[in-house]
Formats: C-alpha cells, structure tokens, sequence
C-alpha cells in the first residue's frame, strides 16, 4: 500500500471513528448536550481534528441520518418479492420496522429525538429516501393495476398511513413500552395488516401530503417524525 493510499484509509477510519462515537454519545447522553469537545474527548483527538472531517455538529448529524437512510434503502430493497405487488409491498414496509430492531439508534435519531436538527431542512440531500420513496410509489401502482388497492388512493398518502402505523409499533419496542409478556413483532405484524386491510377496503383517506415535491416517482417531504 502506497503513502496516498494508506493516508486515504487513515482519513476514512477517522471518519467512522467520530461518526460511531456522535451515534452512540448522541443516543446515550442527548443532543443537546453533546459537545464537539465532548465528541473529541472520546475518539481522543483534538477538537480541530474533527472540524478537519465535519463543519458543526449538525453537519454530523446528517451524516448519520444519510446513513440511516441508506442502510433503510438497502433493506427495503433486498426485501423478498412476493407473487403479487400486495405481498411486495407487505415485505417492503415490514423492512421498515426490521430497520428498528437492527439499527435501533440511527432510528432513534432520525425518527424519535425531537431535539436533532429537522432532516426537512436539508431534504433534497437524502437522495437514499428520495429513491426508496419513489419505489414505493411504483410498488403502490402495481397494486392498484392488479385490483388489490383502490384506483383512486394517493400513494403518497397510503406511504404515510403505513409507516406511521409501523413507526408507533417500532416506538413501542424501541422505548420498551410493551409489557414483558407482550410480543411486539406481533404487534407490529398486526397494525401493518390492519392498515393494509383498511387501504384495501376503500376507505377514503382524509391525510393530504405535502405539496412539496421533487423530480421523481412519489417524490415528496420526509417521514414521519424526521
């Protein structure tokens, strides 16, 4: 390994060493109270060393949110394809609270801390959501174009009935809200197929998405909670 390439290595591992260690401070002591010298003082380099990688301590935050997405992406993307687009779409949102229990602190940062920076601020960057959302929306057409979902429903707004069900089923493992002998895969299990049950049935949704929009299928605001 040449002089360049062992510098470029070097940089990266620094890079994930203060990324690893916001994520876990962040989680653990808040993020209001973590400070950039806090931050250094745990990776044990000098608080210039970490303005040298990331601007502010906000600007670490998007870093891991874009993470967060991305790992997001990834498992919604490898989720098993069913025979019809319903099934499709069951095990793409069922991704969704899988991500919870893999990742719980990059969920917890980017859909249950009120006190980090508001990803819509920055949304255009997240291209990782932008993507995955669009998906969705072509997996929403299928199942319109097949029978199973109403030919009128926003898919947009179907998105937004279904994550927010899995988001408070998510929340309740996460915040350990659930009695002990409570299952909350089951829970979870249950309020996906009571939301999919009810877009199924026709039932016309009130919820209006954002008019916020970008170039792209489905393209629009963040999720719930970001």
């Amino acid at each position: 390994m040449g002089v360049r390439e062992r510098q470029l290595r070097d940089r990266e591992n620094l890079r994930r060493a203060i990324l690893d260690a916001a994520r876990e401070l962040f989680v653990a002591e808040g993020y209001p109270h973590v400070s950039m010298r806090r931050l250094a003082q745990r990776i044990e380099y000098s608080p210039a060393t970490i303005y040298g990688y990331f601007e502010s301590k906000d600007a670490i935050f998007f870093a891991l949110a874009e993470e967060g997405f991305q790992l997001l992406h990834q498992m919604a993307r490898s989720a098993e394809p069913g025979p019809r687009a319903l099934d499709t779409l069951r095990n793409r949102m069922w991704a969704f609270y899988e991500f919870s229990r893999e990742h719980p602190e990059y969920f917890a940062l980017m859909f249950l801390d009120r006190s980090v920076p508001r990803i819509r601020t920055d949304y255009p960057r997240f291209t990782h959501l932008m993507a995955m959302k669009g998906r969705m929306a072509d997996v929403f057409e299928a199942c319109v174009a097949q029978g199973d979902l109403p030919a009128d429903l926003d898919p947009i707004a179907a998105f937004r009935v279904l994550s927010s069900a899995l988001l408070g089923a998510a929340t309740a493992r996460v915040c350990e809200r659930l009695a002990p002998d409570e299952d909350a895969d089951a829970l979870a299990r249950d309020v996906l197929e009571s939301a999919l049950d009810g877009l199924r049935t026709g039932r016309r949704l009130t919820f209006v998405p954002s008019a916020m929009r970008t170039d792209g299928p489905g393209a629009t605001g963040p999720p719930p909670g970001a």
